[in-house]
């Protein structure tokens, strides 16, 4: 009887068992696979670790960290016009000007100043820098307040330690530069105050008489009470204060009664000194005047022409206002 040849699929069958999935042992007459085999892969002996061994310890010498700088202000230099002053025509109107003797006017204007800076001192050592700025004032003009600014500003300037700086803030009518016979077309305070852009500095003027400076008034605006009402009015005099530690900022004031500035300004200085002419200025202008200016912390009285002799101006007493 002859036997039909397995089909081919009879024959995976037989070697695979569908149902469990597994392998089964292949029938005798099928030749067992034939696996090729894989070459192994060369050997390759890892190099042995080196290992450095420390080196010995040595002495490290590390620079210094360099310290922190303080930051500080730079203001850069600034370079004033000289002006000249005719010492004998200053003198002869009485001025305290050149080699003073020590009588009359000029020992009794080393008393008031001597009372000033004692006063400047004292605040400045509490921390307040505006006692540096000094008001000069009277009620009604003619009263002496310019002579007794420029006065003051020779008897300071004669101390070495000190420098100080005359302001002409009676811009209405300013008479500084007139007195010491200098060209009043100079552009000057007004003019710092109208451009914020101008730094003040640059207008002062050094004097042949050491350590002291001038700063006119400026040319003329029509709205100088605004002006000098503004923050700029504060910021250009802590310019010219900060500037120079040593220096004193003397205000020409405009007379109180007839300009409203001379209150303003009166709030921007740290001390006020009020002239009073004797005989002259009375008590009702006097009360009127202190009371406008009373926004000054600290305000002084100078008494002028309390009498008069032969070849020289005479002045009385410097007293605090309380």
């Amino acid at each position: 009887m002859m036997h039909t040849k397995p089909s081919l699929l009879e024959r995976a069958a037989e070697i695979y068992d569908f149902a469990s999935g597994l392998p089964v042992a292949p029938a005798n007459d099928l030749p067992p696979p034939r696996i090729r085999p894989v070459p192994a892969a060369p050997r390759v002996e890892a190099p042995a670790p080196v290992v450095e061994q420390p080196a010995a310890p040595q002495e490290v010498q590390q620079a210094p960290a360099e310290k922190p700088r303080r930051a500080e202000s730079y203001r850069p230099a600034v370079r004033h016009a000289q002006v000249a002053l005719d010492s004998e025509a200053l003198a002869a109107a009485g001025y305290l000007i050149g080699d003073t003797p020590s009588v009359g006017l000029a020992e009794e204007m080393r008393l008031i100043k001597r009372r000033l800076l004692a006063a400047i001192d004292a605040q400045v050592a509490s921390g307040d820098e505006q006692a540096r700025i000094v008001l000069v004032a009277s009620g009604r003009p003619a009263e002496g307040k310019t002579f007794t600014a420029l006065n003051l500003a020779l008897s300071i300037a004669s101390e070495p330690e000190r420098s100080v700086l005359l302001v002409d803030g009676d811009s209405a009518k300013p008479e500084l530069m007139t007195r010491l016979q200098l060209d009043d077309e100079r552009p000057g305070f007004l003019d710092s105050l109208a451009d914020v852009q101008l730094d003040p500095e640059t207008l002062v003027l050094d004097t042949d008489v050491e350590r002291l400076s001038l700063l006119p008034a400026g040319r003329k605006v029509r709205n100088i009470p605004e002006l000098l009402a503004s923050a700029r009015t504060e910021e250009v005099l802590a310019r010219l204060r900060e500037t120079d530690p040593r220096r004193i900022i003397i205000l020409d004031s405009p007379p109180a009664l007839a300009a409203s500035s001379a209150a303003v300004l009166a709030g921007l200085a740290g001390q006020a000194l009020v002239v009073v002419k004797a005989d002259e200025t009375s008590e009702s202008d006097l009360k009127e005047t202190l009371d406008l200016l009373s926004v000054c912390d600290r305000l002084s009285l100078v008494l002028n022409s309390t009498a008069f002799q032969v070849g020289s101006r005479r002045f009385g007493k410097y007293e605090e206002y309380q």
